[in-house]
């Protein structure tokens, strides 16, 4: 048995003096036929702990129904990590903040009209408190002190560039406690005033969130903790991107001497990210751009130009970080470059996709999920994910008429009995003009949910239509609502095809596949819509950019016939669309060093 302490200004571990040299793998960013060879390659890169996030909104999709099965089994990825001789770090959350939908928190808390989130609001609590009852026993046995790899546990996420409610993170250490958590508690917030007063507690670790101007992090770390270990809990190597903006990168050699500035003081260090890995399906996060307070949805890819590339590949980075361990470390602490076997490639020549049906040929358009005078947002609607339509049906002279909506997130497709009329956005234009055909006619919006914000004030981020919405002067006061959550695709076959109309269709592609391997999936001739191999849910593609390509891992792939089905949410009356595998991601054409601004990030 061993257990992670506090010794003057060091850690120990067992009693004896010891580094924490960790790297950040999202267990649920990775498919788990893959987790073996990720951690393998973090051991190898001379790393002896492994980082993790808990994302609550995976575990419990529904309140009270529970999923910790299969990709999910995140005490199989804490007791494999084990038999490979690696520490673990735990974060539970219940906020997480990683680029992910909503930060981690479950989409079912905005039902609540009065929910306030990351406080001390009853519900908001009980919600906290029942997830950590399903989730921190099954950790128990895990931690160092009952003889498990599982050193470390944190109190919430990055609070300090949140709220200010210390009676909430107080009672979050305490349910940690009251569940059985024994081991070392931190906190961590970027080395800023202002956070590490709201963020932190008296008698739990502080820890900080960087990338670069070490000395001086380090220095404000001190400063509100005079003694004990100092540690970079969260060391930015890399960076995200935003659709619409370029690709970021940061230099391997910039990077690598960062990092051995964070050793040469002493102090630890959690590479973040060490591995990226895919936020698959709908599972990105968006943030708010701090100045304009702009919507950013992030791109599908968490590649964050890491040590380990998206699909596992050892990059440049990570054999400059790998020296600089070996150097301050000492030699001896490296481990001998033994990596596991390279994964089987795969591409496919250009694979023209079948046009199928539209996608209201899918839908039961008779039967809404509800009808009511004022459209109502995705979370009332018990719906997390995907898009919802909205349909109304009314009668208006003939004639030009301007469609206005108060507020929307984050994306509407507007549909006047079934011909596309154009494109509403949340930033953007939130009017119309519409040439009404006189009589009734039949209105449709469909709204996509473009990933909930996951940092930041604006954290409170419901979706769909959002207040009213009016036809000239006229509110328009009936509304059908149909959930189209969309997590797999919907049975095609059948259904007619009718290729001379516009609107957002399916289309599918079978092919073969020898061994499956890693690869890369390109759309060409798309403008924006999903994609489904296999009937998973591997991501958004969109001619925006900056991501050009989905990473498609080996473990969806199987001997034989497969399929390929994506929704093109704008097609035009005959379009043509091609898929094409590639072995490796082509090179980025649109690129930005992140290395000068990451200074500039607090």
């Amino acid at each position: 048995m061993s257990c992670l302490t506090i010794s003057g200004s060091e850690l120990a571990l067992n009693g004896q003096p010891w580094r924490l040299l960790a790297g950040a793998i999202h267990y649920f960013r990775v498919l788990p036929e893959q987790w073996e060879d990720r951690l393998l390659k973090l051991r190898a890169m001379g790393l002896n702990t492994v980082e993790t996030y808990v994302a609550w909104n995976l575990h419990e999709p529904e309140p009270g129904r529970f999923d910790f099965d299969g990709a999910l089994d995140l005490v199989a990825f804490v007791r494999l990590a084990e038999r490979l001789g690696l520490k673990v770090i735990v974060r539970p959350g219940p906020y997480i903040c990683a680029e992910w939908e909503f930060g981690g928190l479950p989409a079912w808390l905005l039902a609540d009209p009065d929910m306030v989130l990351r406080s001390s609001y009853g519900p908001y609590l009980a919600a906290v408190e029942r997830f950590f009852a399903e989730l921190l026993p099954r950790l128990l046995p895990l931690q160092a002190e009952a003889g498990g790899p599982i050193l470390a546990m944190q109190v919430e996420n990055e609070y300090g560039s949140y709220g200010s409610d210390q009676d909430y993170l107080r009672w979050l250490e305490g349910s940690l406690r009251r569940h059985g958590v024994t081991g070392l508690l931190f906190t961590s917030d970027g080395p800023t005033d202002h956070m590490l007063t709201h963020g932190t507690l008296a008698g739990v670790l502080k820890t900080g969130n960087f990338g670069s101007r070490v000395p001086s992090e380090l220095a404000k770390l001190r400063e509100y903790q005079p003694e004990g270990p100092l540690i970079c809990m969260e060391f930015w190597n890399g960076w995200f991107d935003h659709w619409g903006e370029p690709h970021h990168t940061r230099d391997a050699a910039d990077a690598a001497d960062c990092l051995g500035q964070i050793l040469a003081h002493g102090a630890s260090v959690n590479i973040f990210m060490f591995h990226g890995g895919t936020s698959f399906g709908w599972m990105n996060g968006a943030n708010t751009d701090r100045d304009s307070g702009v919507y950013q949805p992030t791109v599908n890819s968490y590649d964050y130009d890491a040590p380990l590339a998206e699909d596992g590949s050892i990059t440049p980075k990570y054999l400059a970080m790998r020296e600089a361990v070996g150097r301050h470390m000492g030699l001896s602490a490296l481990p001998p470059l033994d990596l596991p076997p390279e994964v089987p490639r795969f591409s496919h020549a250009p694979l023209p996709l079948q046009a199928g049906p539209l996608l209201w040929q899918s839908l039961d358009l008779d039967h809404p999920v509800l009808t009511a005078a004022t459209p109502r947002s995705m979370e009332r609607l018990g719906q997390a994910y995907g898009h919802v339509l909205y349909r109304s049906r009314m009668r208006h002279p003939a004639g030009p008429v301007q469609l206005s909506v108060q507020a929307l997130a984050d994306r509407a497709l507007v549909f006047l009995n079934g011909r596309p009329q154009g494109v509403l956005a949340r930033d953007g234009a939130l009017s119309l003009q519409l040439d009404w055909p006189g009589g009734e006619a039949c209105l449709d919006l469909l709204v996509e949910n473009q990933g909930r914000v996951n940092y930041g004030p604006f954290l409170h981020d419901r979706k769909g239509l959002l207040g009213w919405v009016r036809l000239g002067i006229n509110l328009i006061q009936h509304w059908e609502h149909h959930s189209l959550p969309l997590a797999t695709p919907p049975a095609l076959a059948g259904l007619p095809v009718d290729r001379g109309v516009a609107g957002p269709r399916f289309f599918s592609a079978d092919f073969e596949v020898g061994v499956p391997g890693d690869g890369f999936l390109a759309i060409a001739g798309g403008h924006k819509g999903q994609v489904w191999i296999n009937g998973f849910n591997l991501g958004r593609y969109w001619e925006r950019g900056p991501q050009t390509e989905l990473y498609l891992p080996w473990p969806l792939l199987r001997p034989g016939s497969n399929q390929l089905v994506l929704l093109e949410l704008e097609a035009e009356a005959g379009t043509a669309l091609t898929a094409s595998i590639h072995a490796q991601r082509p090179q980025a054409t649109q690129v930005v060093d992140m290395a000068p601004t990451l200074a500039e990030l607090w």
